[in-house]
């Protein structure tokens, strides 16, 4: 017999839940659904109310019920069970699902959404702790003469009155103000503002008025998901143009501006002449591709002289753990040898900094890669590449993991591939892995699940962290010349992750920092200096020109290590670089100021981010300000017991030996082999 989740429909402040029945026993009573949550194992047990026939049945449920304050538990996630009794016995089925919901709305800061788990399992997400000044409209688009807006007119059930889209304009306090009409279903409204009412080379932002009850609140309108698919831009007579665009918050941000000039399209033709060049060089890359899987095939054997090839991510950099490990073998054993397996971009800084190298994807690489006896990397080689099986592969891996990873992940949803597909590929690819480096026992643990490893993992702490934990402060004092850094004032460093709703926007539209650098220079400016760590992306859209005074973007520097070590505090949000940043006993700072959206996006976390973090999280920019402040008043974490929590957990394995413990390991290896 099966249960399916198969409809979902509002009655008044309850939701009435559908169930469709296969296989239905001959008979059956005590019927009845369980909700299990999975992080609290709270449990509530709801009876069947009515059943359609024996195959549809029905239960009524109010989603306030379904969340508490126990454990200051904010998310929750419910997984349903159908259970009846028999003659002979009791029987309770898990409750698949052919029914995903969108987000429904149960007060200012709480929604949630039914959903199909990994293996087709129905689940209930109730997420609490949202911003209270959002609003999450369902889409936005330009037509050639308005701008549409979509949205929810229901909150619970209850009717949201009068309600309101209002333009307001960065460049002046102007306000434009239009109302919503009845939407093409009657749980949505929609809103239609003339683009001829847009003030000339404006940037405007958009938010919501309406009356709850006996409350009028504004919002600003926000997007959880991607703008791809919606009409974003269109041209106005008299040659202006208007654009939809996300802020760094999901915020909805209208640009009118004069449409581009013969001359400016002109100047854009090398860009397209590049793009048919960017196509050609693919085409060469297929064919090529084709080469070096016929070269992996072919016969080879190993150097006589034992030889290591060396990659970090992908061959994009000379860096991380396997450079630490590479320049302790240079210094102790220089008869090996050592080979940097590269991109084209490299050569020149290897050749500058003498080191030995290979380009990616040659005849020589594959002859290289095929004829070493160890490979030393912190990412995966492409699955075409053929491992001999004299070869001693070394995966140093990149960081404690805090987003899940391989097996972990429940549902893969990549273009390209299935979750199953992505699961079998990541566990053949690691177990061509003969060695594993663990920094800590947490991570020991998700490597074995989230990677179906069953090879030797070496549990000696990250190799890059060395240099956290052997340089000294005239060490520091050099780095922060050598960077342009003031010796006379403090150093705040921000290091967020990368979402994939920031982009370089184009012409004199620039990526915006979710933090106002003009406040922070004010409060901050005459004694700190802020380094600015972002992905290469970001780092290209960004315009500090105004504060090169305090401002420095290192984005494109290298080592962080250096980053680390010159900075007296951390800012992140998502991104795993704390894990490392703790070794030095500084204080950190969380600013996840889209939690309550990006974690929905996320693979999922293996912490509890709101409980486990080893500093304090800043939810919006006067949080951040007062906790820049508080943090550099304590510049050593030592007897914070929270941190020294955290550190003890992740970081107390490593004395700043673990480059010697890799060397000597794979030293001990060739001995052995000899």
């Amino acid at each position: 017999m099966r249960a399916i989740l198969s409809g979902l429909h509002q009655k008044k402040k309850k939701q009435e839940l559908e169930f469709e029945l296969i296989d239905v026993p001959g008979s059956f009573d005590h019927l009845r659904v369980t909700f299990l949550e999975t992080t609290s194992l709270a449990s509530i047990t709801v009876p069947v109310y009515k059943v359609i026939d024996n195959n549809l049945i029905r239960i009524q449920i109010d989603p306030d019920q379904l969340q508490f304050k126990a454990f200051d538990q904010s998310e929750f996630t419910w997984q349903l069970f159908f259970a009846f009794d028999t003659n002979d016995e009791q029987v309770i089925l898990q409750v698949e699902s052919e029914y995903l919901s969108d987000r429904h709305q149960l007060s200012l800061t709480s929604y949630y959404q039914f959903n199909s788990d990994a293996e087709g399992m129905a689940t209930l997400n109730i997420h609490t702790k949202q911003a209270e000044d959002e609003f999450t409209i369902n889409s936005v688009n330009l037509t050639d003469n308005a701008l549409r807006i979509t949205g929810y007119n229901r909150m619970n059930g209850h009717p949201i009155k009068n309600q309101k889209i209002i333009l307001k304009s960065r460049q002046s306090d102007a306000k434009l103000a239009y109302p919503t009409a009845a939407g093409s279903l009657k749980t949505l409204f929609t809103a239609v503002i003339p683009l001829t009412d847009l003030p000339s080379d404006s940037i405007e932002d958009t938010y919501i008025q309406y009356d709850l009850g006996t409350q009028t609140i504004e919002q600003r309108l926000i997007l959880a998901r991607s703008l791809e698919g919606q009409m974003t831009q269109a041209i106005l007579p008299g040659g202006r143009m208007v654009l939809i665009e996300k802020s760094y918050n999901n915020g909805i941000v209208l640009k009118e501006f004069p449409a581009p000039s013969l001359g400016e399209k002109i100047a854009t033709l090398p860009q397209k002449f590049q793009a048919v060049f960017d196509l050609g060089r693919t085409l060469q890359d297929k064919v090529n591709l084709q080469r070096m899987r016929w070269l992996f095939k072919s016969g080879h054997r190993p150097f006589e002289q034992p030889t290591i090839v060396f990659e970090s991510f992908g061959g994009r950099q000379v860096s991380d753990s396997p450079y630490a490990i590479y320049r302790l073998f240079n210094e102790l054993y220089p008869g090996f040898n050592f080979v940097w397996s590269i991109d084209r971009s490299l050569k020149k800084f290897c050749k500058q900094n003498q080191i030995p190298f290979v380009v990616r994807r040659t005849s020589k690489w594959v002859r290289t890669l095929e004829k070493s006896t160890y490979w030393i990397s912190n990412a995966r080689f492409p699955a075409w590449v053929k491992k001999p099986n004299y070869v001693t592969y070394i995966q140093t891996w990149h960081g404690t993991p805090l987003k899940k990873l391989g097996l972990d992940i429940e549902n893969v949803s990549m273009p390209g591939t299935t979750t199953t597909k992505y699961h079998d590929n990541f566990v053949k690819e690691a177990n061509r892995w003969d060695a594993l480096i663990s920094p800590n026992d947490y991570s020991t643990k998700i490597f074995r699940s989230a990677f179906g490893f069953n090879n030797q993992i070496l549990k000696v702490g990250y190799p890059r962290n060395d240099e956290l934990i052997n340089t000294n402060p005239e060490d520091i004092t050099a780095l922060k010349e050598k960077l342009g850094i003031p010796l006379d004032k403090k150093v705040v460093l921000y290091a967020p992750t990368y979402r994939d709703n920031q982009f370089a926007e184009k012409g004199k539209y620039t990526f915006e920092l979710p933090f106002s650098l003009d406040e922070f220079k004010q409060q901050f400016g005459e004694d700190t200096v802020l380094i600015l760590r972002m992905h290469y992306l970001i780092a290209n859209a960004l315009d500090i020109s105004k504060y090169t005074d305090f401002v420095y973007d290192l984005s494109s520097h290298p080592d962080i290590s250096d980053l680390y070590l010159v900075s007296d505090m951390l800012i992140t949000d998502y991104s795993s670089v704390f894990f490392d940043y703790a070794y030095l006993k500084r204080p950190i700072l969380f600013y996840p100021y889209d939690y309550h959206l990006y974690k929905d996006e996320l693979r999922g976390f293996y912490l509890d981010y709101e409980k486990d973090l080893p500093g304090q999280i800043a939810n919006n920019e006067a949080q951040l300000l007062s906790g820049i402040t508080a943090c550099l008043q304590h510049p050593d974490m030592s007897d914070n017991q929270q941190f020294m929590k955290f550190y003890n957990r992740f970081c107390a394995i490593d004395d700043g030996l673990s480059s010697l413990k890799v060397v000597n390991y794979v030293v001990h290896q060739i001995e052995k082999n000899g």
